[in-house]
């Protein structure tokens, strides 16, 4: 179970993931990259974020399924409906194992062949939100994230470029 998403990634392995993606069984795509994330509202605004994911209002029940450095320009984010299960499979024939992180712990190798089953929890996890839970959400990424503001540069950064 995790809170914010799951990571596999390539690890070490110099060569690039092949990771066959099936939602509610039907075959979805390959990811050829280094690698793919899964989050859930919750987790978007983190690596998700980073790997060039949406951020998603934790309000939303989705998935997020976010390729990491993929090797072709066509491979974009997605966004899942809750009740969609994905299946991510190492396919048996790939040059290298990978590695699954779950929350940023508990890294197994998945093994050519293993694959893990993704679905999001029926049970959502209970917040405090000082007023009300989107006024907290979009205060939290302005403020937290400096979302939408326009930083000015300081004189710092002026003197170094001399």
């Amino acid at each position: 179970m995790v809170l914010n998403e799951l990571v596999i990634d390539r690890g070490t392995a110099p060569s690039l993931t092949n990771l066959h993606v099936y939602a509610d069984g039907a075959f979805v795509t390959v990811v050829q990259g280094d690698g793919l994330i899964v989050a859930t509202p919750t987790g978007s605004t983190a690596y998700n974020l980073a790997a060039g994911g949406s951020m998603v209002h934790p309000g939303v029940p989705c998935l997020l399924f976010t390729p990491i450095c993929p090797h072709t320009l066509s491979s974009r984010p997605l966004v899942f409906p809750e009740h969609v299960a994905l299946t991510i499979v190492v396919p048996r024939e790939a040059r290298a194992g990978v590695y699954a992180s779950f929350d940023g712990k508990h890294r197994v190798l998945l093994a050519p062949g293993d694959g893990v089953a993704v679905r999001a929890s029926q049970f959502p996890v209970p917040t405090v939100c000082n007023l009300d839970a989107s006024n907290d959400w979009f205060r939290s990424v302005r403020d937290g994230l400096n979302w939408n503001a326009r930083v000015v540069q300081g004189a710092g950064e002026k003197a170094a470029k001399a």
